[in-house]
């Protein structure tokens, strides 16, 4: 037996142990006699009833509670577990001197704190508090986020010091994100540092490496003296980023060195300077800053050349300037629960900056047409009507863009409200408005190539360089204006419209269940024009006046065209859904019928067409009471669209839709057969009576598969006209997409051949880490412009090839809990002779991102030389 326990209070300061109902919840625990139980507990609560003792308590949970008076310390023996302000100290034994207020565990220690980090070691030496001491061989595990993953952050050493309560130091530290090998643990890690020396203070959020070397699957593969990183706990904290590295032949070798500033809890700043070889120091500055009801940023750039000599000059390129810049900003303010206003707005020196100096600019479309689209906006939207106010300007980056054909809009407001009608009539009430001012230096022309045509010298015309036939500069296109020989993209001056429609529709089901939808409308326009004309020789505007007065009679050199006018239009659809179900699934055949009377449009050409250029018939427009994309065309006369509609449902997921149809102009006027500046509407399909046959089929076996097809056929002869066809799938390891197009030429829009193409994208995953992927597009059409080259007397390379290359990148990627690598190889050969060109290009891009420490990008040209079409002389 051991001696009596005395009521002592001097050592228990750590131990606030509450043993109150330990016999019950705790029948494990054995005591050296009843004596020594009673004044333990005795202790414990007069400790944690002493004036200035902290208000944690503490839980002891172990087999046995030894307390030893010979030796002054109390011991829990046996799965111990003691909990203390937030923090849990498990072993398989925990000793407390109380003489030397320290804390002794022994035995696979854990100690994890109220963050959730988990530390591991052999044995702990701790103070009565936890948070000074050392700990040998220790792990530490913690968790972080890293773009919405949960990571975790592993610490090991052979012995360590906690001091402070915050800071730990790591002597001979390992820092890594890496799980340990299952089959091999000892085996290294993917990536580690290795330092002399870490320190993690968690006051400061920062991990210090003294002479650190970074390895790789076990192999140093770079040695940094001192260098230092946020912890697990930063979102942001002030420091150097991730370096980025360049290397092309205009800019020559550099390498870029972020420096983020955290300036506050909302705000920030991050300069970046750049050094290359061959172009000096380029600048970089980006202010982030968030308020109580939205954010907004602003970014800057700019370098003075040091040798401009790598670039065009003129109209080419901008090897003409010494300085160049653009400044960036977006920003979103809420200014009521539904009312928002924002911008969005780039100004570059020259159109090819962003894309020499590898500033990656989010305002960048990169579709089809390459433009920095800046605007400027006021949005309200509530439970049922919406307001949408903005102004746009637009630079077009593509090489024969010019800056001065490009429009500006300011402003555009957009209106619509729906309202339910009461009463007898019924249905559903809607108010669309649209108002837009628009402006254009100068107009914009494009070429109509005719198989065989000659040019005004009587010189055949090459169908592969057509644009520049008129003119010295590649933006002047067509400046000699002729009805059958150009098309107008858009005429210089300043038009204004505005636009109002009212309608009403109400859905009726009859005891047969026909669906019957009348609707009708009244369209209310508003249009002025003032063409801006020019007497420079070489302007294009010069030939503007050409235009509007062969096309307005009467209008002389004077007037501008002013008109207004009003559309109503009653109409009626029909649906008659038959439904069958079988052992298979569901199945609804629908027939659609659709009549829209209306008068004849009016005014047709006599004012630009800016906003309706973009006419595609297929089956998501069938049914479209206007067919036209815009406010600027509208459709006219008594139209009859008629079609069928059959869908399956399977009871195994599949899924079969497929919808045929065609549109009849049954009285009126055709607008699809009346050109406007653009020719929009001619080689439509709709420019006809009966109109070409449009046909849809979606087929989806099961959720892994889909394929879509899309088609146009000539209402008497069923040749194609125009497809989209492709499949998109998922194969265990393999997904990918497939996509043939197919489009008849429309040569009074400018397009002399067909256009056919294919674009294939694809991801296989090799293993769990390893993963490649590609996409290619296939130009199939160009050898008929070479063909016909040829056959005019001209040299085309590559005219006797089937297909070329319009773009394609394929990579290499690994990915796992701690480690991004990827290795990807793009070419670009794309060239359209209608807007603009890009040289053929070649780039290796390289990036390592070990996750939570920091990533390294590197990209590589292997283009050797330059064109007028990237502004690079070579």
């Amino acid at each position: 037996m051991g001696r009596p326990a005395r009521a002592r209070t001097s050592g228990l300061n750590l131990w606030r142990v509450i043993v109150a109902g330990v016999a019950v919840c705790l029948p494990a625990i054995a005591f050296s006699d009843v004596a020594q139980a009673q004044g333990l507990k005795q202790l414990a609560n007069q400790g944690a009833q002493q004036p200035g003792a902290p208000k944690s308590k503490m839980l002891v949970e172990a087999n046995q509670l030894v307390y030893d008076n010979d030796t002054n310390k109390v011991s829990a023996v046996g799965n111990a577990q003691i909990y203390y302000d937030g923090k849990t100290l498990e072993a398989d034994r925990v000793v407390y001197d109380r003489a030397n207020k320290r804390v002794y565990a022994e035995g696979n220690v854990r100690m994890t704190d109220e963050t959730g980090t988990v530390t591991h070691g052999d044995r702990f030496e701790l103070t009565d508090n936890f948070k000074d001491g050392f700990i040998d061989s220790l792990r530490v595990e913690s968790t972080t986020v890293v773009r919405g993953e949960q990571l975790k952050v592993r610490f090991a050493a052979p012995r360590a010091e906690r001091t402070a309560g915050d800071t730990t130091i790591f002597q001979r530290g390992t820092y890594t994100t890496c799980e340990p090998c299952a089959q091999n643990p000892e085996r290294p890690p993917l990536w580690q540092v290795k330092a002399t020396k870490i320190i993690h203070n968690k006051e400061e959020q920062t991990i210090y490496y003294e002479n650190a070397s970074v390895e790789l699957f076990g192999y140093p593969v770079a040695w940094i003296p001192y260098f230092w990183s946020p912890d697990n706990t930063v979102k942001r904290k002030t420091g150097f980023l991730a370096p980025r590295y360049y290397h092309t032949t205009a800019l020559g070798t550099g390498v870029a060195l972020p420096f983020f500033w955290n300036l506050a809890p909302n705000y920030d700043l991050t300069l970046t300077p750049t050094y290359l070889s061959r172009q000096g120091f380029l600048g970089s500055a980006e202010w982030r800053h968030r308020l109580l009801n939205g954010s907004y940023n602003i970014r800057a750039s700019g370098i003075f050349q040091q040798e401009k000599g790598a670039f065009l000059t003129g109209v080419y390129g901008p090897g003409d300037k010494e300085f160049r810049g653009s400044i960036e900003s977006a920003g979103t303010f809420y200014l009521s629960d539904h009312w928002r206003f924002g911008w969005d707005v780039t100004m570059q020196s020259d159109k090819w900056f962003n894309d020499h100096y590898r500033l990656q600019n989010p305002g960048l479309q990169q579709m089809y047409f390459r433009d920095v689209i800046s605007t400027i906006y006021l949005r309200g939207q509530g439970d049922r009507s919406f307001f949408d106010m903005r102004g746009y300007y637009f630079q077009p980056t593509s090489a024969s863009d010019w800056q001065k054909q490009q429009p500006v809009v300011a402003p555009v407001v957009d209106y619509n409200k729906r309202w339910n009608l009461a009463g007898p009539i019924g249905g559903e009430v809607g108010l669309d408005v649209n108002f837009v001012n628009l402006t254009r230096d100068q107009t914009q022309f494009a070429y109509i190539y005719r198989p065989g045509a000659v040019d005004a010298n009587g010189n055949k015309i090459n169908p592969l360089s057509f644009p520049t036939i008129y003119g010295s500069l590649p933006y002047e296109g067509c400046v000699k204006y002729n009805r059958s020989d150009c098309i107008i993209r858009g005429l210089a001056g300043q038009q204004t419209r505005a636009s109002a429609t009212l309608d009403w529709r109400r859905q009726m089901i009859d005891p047969l269940g026909q669906v019957w939808t009348p609707f009708a409308s009244v369209r209310l326009d508003a249009v002025s024009f003032s063409a801006k004309y020019s007497n420079t020789p070489g302007e294009a505007n010069t030939y503007a006046r050409m235009y509007v007065n062969s096309v307005i009679p009467g209008a002389g050199n004077s007037s501008d065209p002013a008109y207004a006018r009003v559309l109503p239009a009653v109409g009626m659809q029909y649906k008659f859904p038959l439904v069958a179900t079988s052992s298979w699934g569901s199945h609804v055949l629908e027939p659609i019928a659709q009549i829209v009377a209306r008068p004849n449009e009016s005014h047709v050409g006599e004012t630009p067409n800016n906003d309706a250029q973009s006419l595609v018939f297929d089956d998501t427009t069938l049914f479209e009471t206007n067919k036209f994309s815009g406010y600027d065309r509208v459709e006219g006369g008594v139209r009859f669209n008629y079609g069928a509609q059959y869908t399956f449902q399977g009871n195994n997921g599949a899924y079969v839709n497929l919808l045929a149809g065609q549109s009849i102009q049954v009285a009126g006027r055709n607008s699809y057969t009346q050109p406007d500046l653009s020719n929009v509407g001619l080689n439509s399909g709709l420019d006809k009576k009966y109109s070409d046959w449009v046909a849809r089929a979606i087929i989806a076996p099961g959720p892994n598969f889909n394929l879509t097809t899309r088609a146009r056929f000539d209402e008497k002869s069923f040749s194609l006209k125009r497809l989209e066809v492709g499949p998109s799938f998922t194969l265990d390891r393999l997904s990918g997409s497939v996509l043939y197009a197919r489009y008849e030429a429309q040569p009074e829009l400018g397009y002399a051949f067909r256009r056919e193409g294919v674009a294939i994208n694809g991801n296989l995953k090799l293993d769990t880490n390893w993963s490649i992927y590609g996409g290619t597009v296939l130009d199939l059409d160009r050898y008929l412009a070479a063909r016909e080259a040829i056959a005019q007397g001209y040299s085309a390379t590559g005219a006797n090839t089937r297909a070329s290359l319009s773009s394609m990148s394929v990579g290499l990627q690994y990915k796992d809990e701690c480690t991004i690598f990827s290795v990807q190889y793009v070419a670009n050969g794309f060239r359209d002779v209608y807007n603009g060109t890009t040289s053929p290009s070649r780039a290796l891009y390289v990036k390592l991102e070990l996750r939570s420490l920091g990533e390294v990008n590197f990209s590589q040209s292997l283009s050797t030389s330059g064109s007028l079409n990237d502004g690079l002389s070579k």
